[in-house]
């Protein structure tokens, strides 16, 4: 039986993608005053992003529990043993230490589970699944696979242009961003992930310079690409389009950052995740 993969909404895998490639999508929480919803489900993006201009109140967010996970590991359990599950980086989530607790859930030796922590967030997080995923259809077995991912984690890699860094300071996800805080307002920041948290990159004067950046970071053709933006598709459009001239071999994956990473880039942002070639 093949390794059925699982991963988390901060993958930013979504619709018929997570159909194509055959992976399962636990999602996390974000909560506007006293309503909870799940990522993706009962709140889609674009509803996310109208109420996050409008709402006086920064949302809130919330990993899944460990029984979200169990609930997902006994349904597969009845296709396969063994199951992988890649989450979103340790240090922004809790979505590690469910998806773990969540094995001693199961019925002993019932199915063998392992939890990769990515050290990732959004489609840097997406493309290794993607990957993972592809190479699960051709019969590798789990231990092959957990190599695999991990290796292919440490392969992707995000930049992130940012309209404002409220957002992160107010959730308190900024991590090694902080210094950029006293910024001139018409300084944009360009952001990466560095051990598992965000780190700055450099700063730019206009969102028209950030897109610029965002495309010469891509200086050698990767395995795979990825164009993403929260508010302003346009940007992103214009991004994918230069990309896919320069690199047209390249497969080019487009999505909305989700509502839970949302909450903390806040609207404006568009971010390119590379997975560099083997």
């Amino acid at each position: 039986m093949a390794v059925k993969i699982v991963t988390d909404t901060l993958s930013d895998i979504t619709g018929d993608l997570t159909e194509e490639i055959g992976v399962n999508v636990v999602p996390l929480y974000v909560r506007f005053g006293e309503r909870i919803y799940r990522d993706r489900v009962d709140i889609t993006s674009e509803e996310f992003y109208k109420r996050l201009v409008i709402e006086s109140t920064l949302p809130s967010t919330t990993q899944p529990t460990p029984n979200d996970f169990f609930q997902v590991y006994e349904k597969l359990a009845e296709e396969t043993d063994e199951i992988l599950v890649i989450t979103v980086s340790s240090k922004l989530s809790g979505t590690f230490q469910s998806a773990t607790q969540a094995i001693s859930m199961m019925e002993g030796g019932k199915v063998k589970i392992e939890v990769v922590d990515s050290g990732c967030v959004a489609m840097t997080l997406g493309l290794p699944v993607i990957a993972t995923a592809s190479r699960a259809k051709t019969g590798a077995g789990l231990a092959d696979l957990v190599d695999y991912a991990r290796g292919a984690c440490a392969r992707s890699h995000l930049v992130a242009y940012f309209d404002t860094l409220k957002y992160l300071a107010k959730g308190g996800r900024i991590g090694k961003a902080q210094g950029l805080l006293g910024s001139m307002l018409s300084v944009k920041p360009i952001l990466t992930m560095r051990e598992g948290e965000m780190a700055p990159l450099t700063r730019v004067r206009s969102k028209s310079a950030g897109m610029d950046y965002l495309f010469n970071v891509v200086n050698k053709p990767p395995e795979l690409l990825a164009v993403e933006h929260c508010t302003t598709q346009g940007d992103a459009d214009g991004l994918a389009e230069r990309l896919k001239k320069t690199y047209p071999d390249v497969p080019i994956y487009r999505s909305v950052i989700s509502p839970v990473i949302g909450t903390y880039s806040g609207p404006g942002a568009v971010a390119v995740s590379i997975l560099e070639a083997e």
